[in-house]
């Protein structure tokens, strides 16, 4: 399995547009929505003989070992690694002392710079594809930057702000111009549930809206069905919320969510969510629920998010 997926460019001018899929390797939606996003730009040219593409499209796993597996991680959660301290911490040890994580972390990193070098952009976007154990609701989740969120307006699915300040290491933590020498913006986008086969459809329909906003892509190209796919899922998710609550838990929890919840499920204050070895867990406050965990590896039993006024986005 080869850490690029593939590479779409017509040598003009114009952005790197780099979506990562399998950064957790049992997310495999990601993937195979980056594969048939490279194939429809391949064939766009045959049916739209004024088809022109600015910049470069490339498509990244980023846990090779963990999605060989179908696995969410070997040994420690990828996702939660970026950080500059570790990444420092790691580059000065003996690469093959290094765990799974670390080495797939510095491989990863790498094949950015790298790409970022060879194409000689000035501009980046990435997009971090992921998919969630429980049913229900699509969303970005962006950082706070106006840039990030203006894309992310553009992109039809609910946007979750609030998430970087109660998580830690994530790529969205990372890939910015702080860390690489060029622009670097990034989004985060959950196409649905791991099984569920329209989870590719949704992220192919956000590669390709996002496409269009960063300038690879016009208006007209490159078929829009699965747009609407991505519309009709969207219609009756809120259009923007906050974390307001993150239930932490670790391997030593016995951590057990209560089956039927799904994404964007309303919850109120007190009802009962899971168990874990110390008894009940209830809901500390009202809001919607978020990434209830039905799958045996994670750190985040789950989150809790309110709405927001989409006046917020007036100014951004």
């Amino acid at each position: 399995m080869d850490r690029i997926i593939g590479e779409y460019t017509q040598d003009l001018p114009g952005p790197l547009f780099i979506c990562i899929g399998g950064m957790h390797g049992n997310e495999r939606a990601g993937i195979r929505a980056i594969d048939l996003v490279l194939r429809m730009l391949k064939t766009e040219i045959l049916s739209n003989p004024d088809f022109n593409f600015r910049g470069t499209f490339i498509g990244l796993i980023g846990h090779v070992a963990a999605s060989l597996k179908g696995v969410r991680f070997i040994e420690k959660d990828l996702n939660r690694m970026w950080t500059s301290e570790n990444i420092k911490a790691i580059i000065g040890q003996e690469f093959s002392s290094l765990g799974a994580e670390e080495q797939e972390l510095l491989k990863l990193e790498n094949t950015i710079r790298k790409e970022i070098t060879r194409t000689g952009t000035d501009r980046v976007v990435i997009l971090d594809l992921h998919t969630t154990s429980a049913d229900g609701g699509i969303y970005t989740i962006v950082p706070s930057d106006h840039k990030s969120i203006r894309i992310a307006r553009q992109l039809i699915a609910p946007v979750v702000l609030g998430m970087l300040e109660k998580l830690k290491g994530t790529t969205l933590h990372y890939f910015n111009s702080d860390n690489f020498p060029v622009e670097t913006i990034s989004l985060c986008f959950e196409a649905g549930q791991h099984q569920d086969p329209m989870s590719v459809n949704r992220a192919v329909a956000v590669m390709v809206k996002c496409m269009r906003h960063i300038g690879c892509i016009k208006g007209k190209d490159v078929e829009n069905r699965h747009l609407k796919i991505l519309r009709e899922y969207a219609n009756k998710l809120p259009n923007i919320t906050r974390l307001a609550y993150r239930h932490a838990i670790n391997s030593t929890d016995h951590f057990e969510m209560l089956p039927g919840f799904k994404n964007f499920d309303r919850i109120h204050a007190g009802q009962l969510l899971a168990t874990d070895k110390s008894g009940n867990i209830a809901a500390l406050c009202d809001g919607y629920i978020l990434m209830p965990l039905y799958q045996v590896q994670g750190e985040d039993g789950f989150f809790v998010v309110n709405d927001v006024d989409d006046t917020i986005f007036h100014s951004s």
